[in-house]
């Protein structure tokens, strides 16, 4: 149960992190304006504090391993958002992170 709750705070964590970063790009790389920026602003600042939520107590594990799902949700992202086709190498890449996550936060410890 507490690494579905886990993962599922990962993935609230990219859309918000990403999704912000994103209205940031389209608010002055598009032109599409301060409220673009500003709903990026608030996007970002929300998750840091979904961050907080996680299971683990230890801030450099979480950041570390929501790295891994930023390479992956990035990359999605660009798929859905900005019809961006990864190649092989990025979809390698991808798996290699989401491994990394996956030995950083779940593999069992003494």
């Amino acid at each position: 149960m507490l690494t579905a709750r886990s993962i599922a705070l990962f993935a609230v964590a990219a859309l918000l992190e990403i999704g912000g970063a994103w209205l940031i790009w389209q608010g002055v790389r598009e032109h599409r304006g301060w409220a673009w920026i500003g709903a990026g602003i608030i996007s970002l600042g929300a998750y840091g504090f979904v961050a907080t939520l996680q299971p683990d107590a230890e801030f450099g594990r979480i950041l570390a391993a929501y790295g891994g799902v930023f390479v992956a949700g990035s990359l999605a992202w660009g798929m859905v958002a900005d019809d961006y086709r990864p190649d092989r190498f990025d979809v390698i890449g991808a798996l290699i992170c989401l491994a990394g996550v996956a030995v950083i936060m779940y593999v069992p410890r003494r």
